[in-house]
């Protein structure tokens, strides 16, 4: 676990990164992806943020109000209908025009919804989509300027933290490490057996799953899939008024055991960038945190809202014996082929 002081005293210090850290938080309009923009934004030194989702008007409040926290940072808005994996490619396109490095990824874009089925005109539907299919497609699109990052080697001659390097080079989703289960393995993209218990269970399990599979891929980058809590977002906006004012009578009751917002952000900025969460190529894995499968400083790290360890040891240990890793992540670029064409990406 670690202490909200800790995690205060590795935000405030960012600034040991120097400038120009490059960050894109799909999903930062709203919510844990706002809060978590803005932390960054303060305790920077001129960074350079991609704000994607599709608000563009509350974007530019958000842009606004963070130009007047550092004028010296550049915030960008870049519209996307994230649930459309078309739309991801022309969003990433959009960024890697701008920047060839990223040092952050982060996302949260979601949806809470009780329906059925809600397939896109891609053939997806909508909350796995969201919740895993495209944000794997933005990871995958960004690995070229995720691997720039990772390989610049110098140190910060100023940092106040040992092992604080400038080569950040993180992917974060932010979803529910914890909850992983078994896997329909003959229908990943429950084609046939859709329910929203075996969707959420599916995005989450191949979200680890990929996650330990990428970290071996790409060494100099680290991959966190991250649970939140009970944390009060826009996610019931979809809702009706009457399910609204249900879910609304619900946080009531969970208020003794919810993550306030803000303290969310700052503990998700932690997750983001602390030096316990590095790379597998990094030498610096003394003081870093057991990794999905135990090994302290693997390169993926599933994560409890307090910044513990919170994999769910059980069913990712019996879906390794077969690799299925492997197998999640090769269906995983099937279905990009199959919906986006062949990929040039590494």
């Amino acid at each position: 676990m670690a202490s909200l002081e800790t995690v205060l005293k590795n935000n405030v210090n960012l600034a040991d990164y120097g400038p120009g850290l490059v960050a894109v938080f799909v999903g930062g309009t709203s919510g844990i992806g706002e809060v978590t923009a803005r932390a960054l934004v303060r305790d920077t030194v001129s960074p350079r943020v991609y704000l994607v989702g599709r608000n563009e008007k509350q974007a530019s409040k958000i842009i606004e109000e963070l130009r007047q926290v550092n004028p010296n940072g550049q915030i960008n808005f870049v519209h996307c209908d994230a649930a459309r994996l078309k739309s991801v490619d022309e969003a990433c396109k959009t960024i890697q025009d701008k920047e060839d490095k990223v040092n952050l990824l982060f996302m949260t874009a979601g949806i809470l919804t009780t329906k059925g089925p809600d397939e896109t005109d891609e053939g997806l539907d909508k909350k796995i989509s969201l919740h895993y299919y495209s944000r794997m497609r933005f990871l995958t699109n960004l690995v070229p300027q995720l691997t720039k990052a990772g390989l610049a080697t110098e140190a910060s001659s100023t940092a106040t933290q040992p092992g604080l390097y400038r080569n950040l080079s993180r992917v974060v989703s932010v979803l529910e490490a914890g909850g992983e289960a078994p896997l329909i393995l003959d229908d990943l993209s429950l084609k046939k057996n859709y329910s929203l218990r075996n969707c959420a269970k599916h995005a989450i399990t191949m979200t680890s799953l990929s996650m330990e599979h990428l970290s071996s891929m790409y060494p100099t980058t680290s991959f966190v899939h991250a649970y939140p809590g009970v944390v009060k977002t826009g996610l019931m906006r979809d809702f009706g008024a009457i399910t609204r004012t249900a879910m609304s009578a619900l946080f009531v009751l969970a208020r003794p055991w919810m993550v306030p917002l803000d303290e969310s952000g700052e503990r998700h900025l932690y997750a983001a960038t602390s030096p316990r969460f590095p790379p597998r190529a990094s030498k610096d894995v003394e003081r870093a945190a057991p990794g999905s499968d135990g090994t302290k400083g693997s390169g993926a790290y599933l994560l409890h809202w307090d910044g513990s360890d919170n994999g769910n040891k059980k069913p990712l240990q019996e879906l390794r014996k077969n690799d299925t890793g492997k197998l999640v992540w090769e269906h995983t670029l099937g279905v990009f082929e199959s919906i986006c064409g062949k990929s040039t990406t590494p």
